[in-house]
């Protein structure tokens, strides 16, 4: 599907009164859920916004990748002053299915509003974030990153392109390294909507993390069922043990905190080459334990042996860039070992996304899915996370 609207720039655009808004970035234009519904006068307003003195003539756009929680459409503009072509992310599916992605929604938004600014990680500049009051409806506008890339966790990834991502995560930890102040006055505070008085970003407590270890330890059995005849014993073995160990992970992981991705893997970065990558697709963010994205990252992009010739490598990249970053008290050896304590993600997020997603399983899923648990478990048994993690002390 492509579109094309060429109406004339007085064209109003929704009111924010109108759309039920709550805009926390760029102000004049309204959420969308249709991108027919985005006029040339309301890409001017965006623009404008911004502090671009651009007047949009024409809009055209076509759908760009294959989103399981909304919808991204690349827009091209004519007119004067303003970017070729922008990327524009919305809410998609049924009500049902958007009220279980409140959370998510309200991530993104979130994001792009009170942290990307303060972050020294590189992603797409976002030109106008707002979410609806009920949290069943958002949009983004962000830069095209065109011609970048997009990695794939079933081709993996090279060492180049594995040490720009690890640094690049770097600067999104550093920033917000054991901040204290983390996550007390961000805007969206309290919030009944999403069924319980909780605070935001998300920081798990005990509580927390009991409830997240009942949720994998079913999602593990239900994994490891459904694809018996596809993983080894020792793999399945490895994954329903990992999950048995996320109700007490907290204890191991307790003494440092930032802002982490949640879901920083190969498919949410942006290539440029070898020597550039952005990282998208911010709904799992959360304060937490900044060990989990870098093992998270290294354990499900790269085969085994390449992890194993190379992670030594790639953890020291990472810590360097912390230090440039201006992070002290934290030597190699540490970061290394909280590589290891933060070893159950891999297994953790591709269980749960698996077993809970929303779209239909293809045949590239199940293979997706697959490759991310078998070298996580693997990664696992190689570091000796199982026994590392099976002992009551704390860090």
């Amino acid at each position: 599907m492509t579109g094309d609207v060429r109406a004339p720039a007085a064209s109003p655009a929704a009111s924010p009164a109108a759309s039920g808004q709550a805009a926390v970035l760029g102000g004049g234009p309204g959420i969308v859920d249709d991108p027919a519904e985005i006029t040339p006068g309301w890409m001017t307003d965006v623009l404008r916004a911004g502090g671009l003195d651009a007047e949009v003539t024409a809009v055209r756009f076509e759908p760009v990748g294959t989103g399981q929680t909304a919808v991204s459409y690349r827009f091209h503009l004519d007119g004067g002053g303003a970017p070729a072509s922008l990327v524009v992310k919305m809410a998609a599916g049924a009500p049902d299915v958007r009220r279980r992605l409140r959370s998510a929604y309200r991530n993104e938004v979130g994001f792009y509003a009170h942290f990307a600014h303060r972050a020294a990680i590189r992603t797409p500049r976002c030109w106008y974030a707002a979410v609806s009051d009920d949290l069943l409806r958002f949009t983004l506008v962000l830069d095209d990153a065109h011609p970048a890339e997009a990695g794939s966790q079933l081709d993996g990834c090279s060492p180049a392109r594995a040490a720009i991502a690890v640094r690049n995560l770097a600067g999104l930890h550093a920033p917000f390294w054991n901040d204290e102040n983390l996550g007390g006055d961000e805007g969206f505070g309290k919030d009944a909507r999403l069924g319980r008085d909780t605070a935001w970003p998300v920081r798990a407590d005990d509580n927390g993390m009991a409830y997240l270890g009942k949720v994998v330890t079913a999602a593990a059995a239900e994994f490891t069922e459904r694809y018996r005849e596809q993983l080894e014993p020792e793999d399945a073995d490895t994954l329903l043990r990992a999950a048995a160990l996320v109700s007490g992970w907290g204890r191991h992981t307790a003494t440092r905190r930032s802002l982490i991705h949640g879901d920083y893997r190969l498919d949410n970065l942006l290539f440029t080459g070898d020597s550039d990558v952005q990282a998208v697709d911010w709904q799992t963010l959360e304060i937490g334990f900044p060990g989990r994205d870098l093992a998270y990252f290294l354990s499900t992009a790269l085969a085994p042996a390449q992890r194993r010739a190379q992670e030594a490598e790639l953890v020291a990249a990472y810590h360097d860039q912390l230090v440039e970053y201006g992070v002290t008290g934290y030597s190699g050896a540490d970061c290394f070992e909280d590589y290891r304590r933060g070893m159950l993600q891999g297994p953790l997020i591709t269980m749960i996304g698996c077993v809970y997603a929303s779209a239909p399983r293809t045949d590239s899923s199940d293979r997706m899915f697959l490759s991310m648990a078998t070298n996580a478990a693997r990664a696992i048994r190689d570091l000796g996370v199982l026994d590392l993690l099976a002992t009551t002390g704390e860090i």
